[in-house]
């Protein structure tokens, strides 16, 4: 299996097995073949969309939060001021202040990176401004399709939910793959069951967004060395938190963003995937194009 890590020697960082000027980093493992593989997947019709509702008063990593405001416009006291159509139009739209990394959200390669250099060894002073990045910006990212593989580690350890902080391990990884009868591809979709948003978003949600079962960053690495195009988890880092003794929190947005250029997703829907036992699935997300945008609320589909 290729392998996409980039080796860090000391301090010396080495750039992108796609180039020095590359910005999508695992979405050029996106193919016609890979696509047509992942559609076979596809064999009872069921889909079901792994996005959240996101809601104004949600927890969010702070000091992240969500306004909503539906107006009308200039219509009050019976004006018409949005335009005579010779007919009594009444209409409503709505106002969003939000920050975009709420809820269900892909991380894209500009989100995270450690001395103040990023994805391909790119100086965050030279891409990030206040009014947007201008590179690694969400627009780039093509519709990301391919095959999604959901690892149930509640299944695995026979368990609703994982507690918070609870890790994930490079055996736990390797366990529940087998005991699922999945092999890994290059380009696939790698995405965790843990119950933590089914047990706590609604029920306890200062909790859920405290702490959280997650990955180590052994396992990251060891995720990196899949050559997946994106790993995700219903919960909201995708990381433990607290990490174990040892880790670095966070560290795995590092290993995963940083020095492999692989997407993450966040606060994943999966709860059905798991109650009904599926494994694999065909993975389509085409997030909205906000240039510059950082991260991006997202309701990824999965069919099979």
């Amino acid at each position: 299996m290729l392998s996409i890590s980039f080796f860090n020697f000391g301090n010396e960082c080495v750039t992108s097995k796609w180039g020095p000027n590359d910005q999508i980093g695992s979405a050029n493992l996106i193919s016609n073949q890979n696509t047509l593989e992942a559609l076979k997947l596809v064999k009872q019709g069921k889909s079901h969309g792994l996005g959240v509702v996101i809601e104004p008063g949600m927890p969010a990593f702070p000091p992240r939060y969500t306004q909503l405001q539906v107006v009308q416009p200039d219509q009050h006291f019976g004006r018409v001021a949005i335009g005579d159509y010779g007919w009594d139009m009444s209409a409503n739209d709505d106002v969003l202040q939000m920050w975009l990394g709420t809820g269900s959200q892909i991380d894209s390669l500009g989100h995270l990176g450690e001395s103040q250099e990023f994805y391909n060894c790119t100086p965050g002073k030279e891409f990030a401004f206040i009014n947007g990045m201008t590179k690694f910006g969400i627009e780039k990212i093509p519709p990301l399709v391919g095959r999604g593989v959901l690892l149930d580690m509640t299944s695995l350890k026979n368990v609703k939910f994982m507690k918070g902080g609870e890790p994930i391990t490079v055996d736990d990884i390797k366990r529940a793959a087998k005991k699922q009868n999945i092999k890994f591809k290059d380009g696939d979709i790698i995405i965790f069951h843990t119950g933590w948003t089914d047990a706590k978003l609604k029920q306890n949600p200062q909790e859920w967004v405290s702490t959280e079962p997650g990955i180590t960053n052994d396992a990251a690495r060891y995720l990196a060395s899949l050559n997946p195009m994106a790993v995700g988890s219903d919960t909201w880092g995708v990381g433990a938190v607290p990490p174990i003794e040892g880790d670095k929190v966070f560290y795995d947005h590092v290993t995963l963003i940083k020095e492999n250029g692989i997407y993450i997703l966040e606060t994943m829907n999966t709860g059905r995937l798991a109650s009904e036992g599926v494994s694999e699935f065909l993975f389509v997300l085409g997030q909205a194009k906000l240039k510059g945008a950082v991260q991006m609320i997202i309701n990824p589909v999965a069919l099979w």
